[in-house]
C-alpha cells in the first residue's frame, strides 16, 4: 500500500524515481506523483490512475533536478483524483505519505482557525502545514520535523523536502515501513527494500518513532525521544532489485507457475534430506505448550487455517486462527503458555502486528511466518521462519500461499515428533512426502489447458460457490477469494457438510460449483455433495484425482484431475488449478491481473 522512494543523487533523479515507483506497484495504488527540488524551488507532476499517466504528465512538463521524492496512492482520505495525489505542499515543505493520521480532522480545524488553507481532501495535507508552521517559528528542519512528530495520532511513513534545503531529504516513520538506502555519494529512502534496489543493495531498516535527515553523504537517524541513533546497514540479495515477468503475460502468471521451485526452497530449509526430519529454527519446547494462537489477514489467514487442520490432526495441539484485524478489539482470553504466530507475506501487515503486539503484551512468546525477513514484525518476535519464496508482486498471492502452506506443514510434522503423537518413522515418512511436493505441484500446473478452457465459461457467471471438506474446506474459502480478488466475480467457499445449511438456495444452472475432491477420507460425502449440487441443475467443476475421477458420480460439466497425492500435500497440489482458474478467468474478462481494483499488496494502515 502506497509505495514510497526518494532519492538524494548526483545526477537527474526524475526517470530513476519513475523506474522504481514502477517496481512499487505491486503494493496497489490508484494515482501517483513526484516532486523535484531544482534551483533551490520545488516542483512537483501529479496524475490519476497508472504511472503511464504521470509519465505523460513529465514529457509535457518535465523535471531536472538531483533530489527528488516519489508516490503512489492507495486512497484513504479523499478520492482517487489528482488534487489528492502525493506529494503536497504547503509553503516550503512537499511531502509523501503512507499511512492514515487518525487525528487530521482535529488538526486540521486548528490550522484553519490559524489560516491555513487545504487543497486536498486527505490527511496527507496537514502534516506539510504543521511543518511549515514550525519551520516559520525559526526552528531547523530535524526540530520542526520532531515538533510535527509529536502531533501526530496514527500511522506514517514520511519523506519529505523543504525548499531551500535542496540537498536533503528528511524521512520519519510510525506503524508503516521506510528504510534507508546507501551509494556511492548518494542516499535514498523507500518504503521497502525492492523500492531502492535498483540503485543499492546497502539499506538501514527504521525502528518504529524513527525519523531521519539524509544528504548526499549520509543519514542522520533520531529514535522517538529525538536522540541521534545508529541502525544497522544490511546487505539485500539482488532479487531485490531484479524482478521481471520474464516471458509470463503477468506476474501473477509467473509466480503461479515460480511455485514448485518456491515451495523447493522453503521446503529445503525445514525438512531435511538426509536424516528426513523436519527443522524449525527456535528453542520452542513443543510438548509444554497448551495452544497455538495464530493471527492473520486475508490470504495468510486462510493459510493458518489449513496449518490449525493439520499441526491439530498431526500433534494433538490446539489452535485457534483468527481475522488480525477483529482479535485484539474483542479482547480474546489468552494465556502466556501459548505461542503466538503472526502470519503475513509482507511482515507489515498493519493489523496483524497490532494483534502480535496485543499477545506479546500477555506475556506470550512469539514467531513470525513472513516472506520479507527484515520487516518489523520479523525484528519484533522472538522466532522468525522465513518462507523462502522471493519477492512476490502479483497483489493477488499465489506463491506466497503455498510457501506459508510448505513451513506450517513442516512445523506440524516436527510439532508431532517433539510430542510424540508420531515416531521416527512416521516423521520420515512425512518429510519424504514434503520433498515430492515441488513435482507433484508442478504436475497441477500442468493441468493449465484444461482450465483455461473452464475459465471461458466460468468468466460468464455472476456467483460461483466453491466446495471441500476437510481441509479443502479452507481451500474453498482460498479459491473464492482469488477469484474476487482478480475477476469481480462474486464467490463464496464453503465447508461442504455445510451446504445444506443454506449455500444449496444459491445452486442453479447459471451458478459454477467448484468441488475440490481428492480420493481421500472424505472423498464419499463430497461426491454425495455433488450429487445434490447437480440433481439442482448446478454445473458442477469436479476437482480430484485419478481414483476420485473414476468414482465420481455422473452428471459433472467437467471433471479435472490433479496428480493422486497423499492428504498431507494436497493443499499444495490443489491450490495450483484453483490459482490458474482466477488467472484465466480475470484474463478472459480483461481485468487488470497484478493490480486488480481497491486492492493493495501490503496493508500497512487498519
Amino acid at each position: 500500500m502506497c509505495g514510497i522512494i526518494a532519492i538524494v543523487g548526483g545526477e537527474p533523479v526524475t526517470e530513476r524515481l519513475l523506474e522504481s515507483l514502477r517496481r512499487l506497484e505491486y503494493r496497489g495504488y490508484d494515482s501517483a506523483g513526484v516532486a523535484v527540488a531544482i534551483g533551490g524551488k520545488v516542483e512537483r507532476r501529479r496524475a490519476q490512475g497508472k504511472i503511464k499517466a504521470l509519465e505523460a504528465a513529465l514529457a509535457a512538463h518535465p523535471l531536472d533536478g538531483q533530489v527528488g521524492i516519489g508516490h503512489t496512492r492507495w486512497a484513504t482520505h479523499g478520492a482517487p483524483t489528482t488534487r489528492n495525489a502525493h506529494p503536497h505542499t504547503a509553503g516550503r515543505v512537499t511531502l509523501v505519505h503512507n499511512g492514515i493520521i487518525e487525528n487530521y480532522a482535529e488538526l486540521k480545524a486548528e490550522l484553519a482557525a490559524n489560516g491555513h488553507v487545504f487543497h486536498s481532501d486527505t490527511d496527507t495535507e496537514i502534516i506539510a502545514h504543521l511543518l511549515d508552521a514550525e519551520l516559520a517559528t525559526g526552528l531547523a528542519p530535524v526540530e520542526a520535523l520532531k515538533a510535527t512528530l509529536d502531533r501526530l495520532t496514527g500511522a506514517y511513513a514520511l519523506a519529505i523536502l523543504i525548499e531551500g534545503e535542496e540537498r536533503l531529504v528528511l524521512g520519519a516513520r510510525r506503524g508503516s515501513p521506510l528504510v534507508v538506502g546507501y551509494g556511492a555519494g548518494e542516499m535514498f529512502l523507500g518504503s521497502d527494500a525492492l523500492a531502492v534496489g535498483p540503485f543499492t543493495n546497502r539499506i538501514s531498516y527504521l525502528e518504529e518513532g524513527d525519523f531521519v535527515a539524509i544528504d548526499g553523504d549520509g543519514a542522520r537517524i533520531f529514535d522517538a525521544a529525538g536522540k541521534a541513533v545508529q541502525r544497522a546497514v544490511a546487505t539485500i540479495p539482488a532479487s531485490a532489485a531484479m524482478v521481471e515477468k520474464g516471458n509470463y503475460r503477468h506476474f501473477m502468471e509467473k509466480e503461479i507457475h515460480d511455485q514448485p521451485e518456491g515451495c523447493q526452497r522453503t521446503i529445503a530449509a525445514y525438512a531435511d534430506p538426509v536424516t528426513l526430519k523436519a527443522r524449525m529454527a527456535g528453542d520452542l519446547d513443543w510438548a509444554a505448550l497448551d495452544r497455538v494462537q495464530i493471527v492473520a489477514c486475508g490470504t495468510s489467514y486462510i493459510a493458518g487455517l489449513i496449518g490449525k487442520y493439520m499441526i491439530e490432526q498431526m500433534a494433538d495441539l490446539p489452535v485457534d486462527v483468527e481475522i488480525a484485524s477483529e482479535f485484539r478489539y474483542r479482547q480474546p482470553a489468552l494465556r502466556p503458555n501459548t505461542l503466538a504466530i503472526a502470519m503475513s507475506q509482507s511482515g507489515e501487515t498493519a493489523d496483524t502486528l497490532a494483534a502480535l503486539r496485543y499477545c506479546q503484551a500477555k506475556g506470550m512468546r512469539s514467531a513470525a511466518v513472513v516472506n520479507a525477513q527484515g520487516s518489523t514484525m520479523a525484528r519484533e518476535v522472538d522466532i522468525v521462519w522465513p518462507i523462502h519464496c522471493g519477492p512476490e508482486i502479483g497483489v493477488a498471492s499465489t506463491k506466497a500461499f503455498t510457501a506459508q502452506v510448505c513451513v506450517l506443514t513442516a512445523l506440524a510434522v516436527a510439532a508431532a515428533r517433539a510430542r510424540s503423537r508420531i515416531d521416527e518413522a512416521e516423521e520420515a515418512r512425512m518429510v519424504k512426502l514434503l520433498l515430492e511436493a515441488p513435482r507433484l505441484i508442478g504436475e497441477s500446473i500442468g493441468l493449465e489447458d484444461a482450465i483455461r478452457t473452464i475459465a471461458a465459461d466460468v468468466a460468464k457467471a455472476r456467483d460461483v460457490l466453491y466446495l471441500g471438506r476437510g481441509v479443502m474446506s479452507a481451500l474453498a474459502l482460498e479459491g473464492a477469494l482469488k477469484l474476487k480478488e482478480i475477476s469481480y466475480i462474486h464467490a463464496e467457499g464453503y465447508a461442504a457438510g455445510e451446504l445444506k445449511h443454506g449455500p444449496i438456495a444459491l445452486v442453479d444452472e447459471d451458478t459454477p460449483i467448484v468441488i475440490l475432491a481428492p480420493s481421500d477420507s472424505y472423498f464419499e460425502k463430497s461426491a454425495s455433495n455433488m450429487s445434490e449440487v447437480i440433481a439442482r441443475g448446478g454445473q458442477v467443476i469436479f476437482i480430484t484425482d485419478p481414483k476420485g475421477a473414476s468414482h465420481a458420480p455422473a452428471g459433472a460439466k467437467v471433471v479435472v484431475t490433479a496428480p493422486a497425492c497423499d492428504p498431507l500435500v494436497a493443499p499444495l497440489v490443489y491450490a495450483a488449478p484453483i490459482q490458474l482458474l482466477a488467472y484465466h478467468v480475470a484474463v478472459h474478462k480483461g481485468a487488470d491481473v497484478d493490480q486488480p481494483r481497491n486492492l493493495a499488496k501490503s496493508v500497512t494502515v487498519e
